[in-house]
């Protein structure tokens, strides 16, 4: 039986991994869910996505492409959720936990559930019942832009069940995509959403003028920051110097493509945080994990000076001069 795909978002990253899965040579039944009917009209007949990588061609049969989730959630087996984390409920407020049951959620969203601040695993088990068994994460140095360009990538694939996450993967596998196998759940999710963060905090230094010389110092100390917390949160044997933590993070502190470090960049410069997020027209979702893993770290009390310098600049109006100038005395 040829295994059923819905792709729930209608994003960059949503498209890129869209494209992945029609080029990956094995069978299988793509559904796409979309929220703006304008997008899917014209997808259904030009197979381009008019707002986002729109160069992409996406043969997706037409009659798979649907503005009615619960009916594209209907026909999958796996459920890719790739909306902004912000969005997530609102996007399923009409999706019934049974409607769930049996499929394989896969998070692709790197970032925290705001109110609940959950990341995407633990909020579907908690509030839609799903097995964390049946929970994956795709994770990895993967920008959208070079998926695109059919740019050699890697992504990690993490499950409890391996076996899962093994076959899940045997879908995304291309001539420029490869996939690596992970346990690690927690880790990479939580890795995926700090390593925005970081990206934010690498933007708002070279904003002020920081140099490559500080910017090695503050990413060695943020991967020894991930390491601390995602070991207090889910402490099993893992080599944070895996591409799903350590290299993510640098692909999203230093590449021309990363919409954190472009955000942070200018709240740099002098932007306020509402005029950069009017001017980029794109979720960063750094902006809204340094809040929500401010108030998760309540819990943990793990030592994170950078996280809470980009917490004090875009929600206490710390000026970012001031505080990036504290950071570096707290930096080695």
């Amino acid at each position: 039986m040829r295994p059923k795909v819905a792709m729930i978002g209608g994003g960059s990253w949503a498209t890129a991994v869209i494209k992945m899965l029609a080029d990956n040579l094995t069978e299988k039944e793509i559904y796409w869910w979309l929220r703006d009917a304008e997008s899917i009209a014209y997808l259904k007949k030009y197979k381009h996505n008019p707002k986002y990588l729109s160069a992409v061609q996406l043969d997706i049969p037409a009659d798979n492409i649907s503005a009615d989730i619960t009916e594209v959630i209907s026909a999958a087996d796996y459920i890719i959720l790739n909306v902004p984390a912000a969005f997530l409920k609102e996007t399923l407020k009409d999706v019934k936990p049974e409607l769930l049951q049996g499929k394989k959620i896969v998070s692709a969203i790197k970032g925290v559930v705001p109110d609940e601040n959950q990341i995407i695993g633990e909020f579907m088990h908690e509030h839609f019942s799903v097995s964390l068994e049946d929970i994956l994460v795709i994770s990895g140095p993967c920008h959208a832009e070079e998926v695109a360009l059919e740019k050699l990538s890697y992504l990690t694939i993490a499950s409890i069940d391996v076996a899962a996450a093994r076959n899940f993967s045997q879908l995304l596998n291309t001539r420029y995509l490869k996939t690596v196998i992970s346990d690690d759940i927690f880790g990479t999710e939580y890795g995926a959403v700090l390593k925005n963060i970081y990206a934010v905090a690498s933007g708002i230094c070279h904003g002020l003028g920081y140099g490559d010389n500080f910017q090695a110092v503050l990413i060695s100390n943020a991967v020894r920051e991930m390491e601390r917390f995602v070991d207090a949160v889910h402490p099993i044997s893992r080599d944070i110097k895996e591409s799903a933590y350590l290299g993510d993070l640098l692909v999203t502190a230093y590449s021309q493509f990363s919409r954190n470090r472009t955000f942070g960049n200018m709240v740099g410069k002098g932007y306020t945080v509402k005029s950069a997020q009017l001017e980029m027209n794109m979720i960063a979702e750094g902006y809204y994990a340094a809040k929500c893993m401010h108030y998760v770290n309540k819990k943990y009390k793990v030592e994170m000076p950078i996280c809470l310098a980009v917490y004090h600049i875009l929600y206490e109006s710390y000026a970012p001069a001031a505080e990036m100038q504290l950071l570096t005395e707290q930096l080695n």
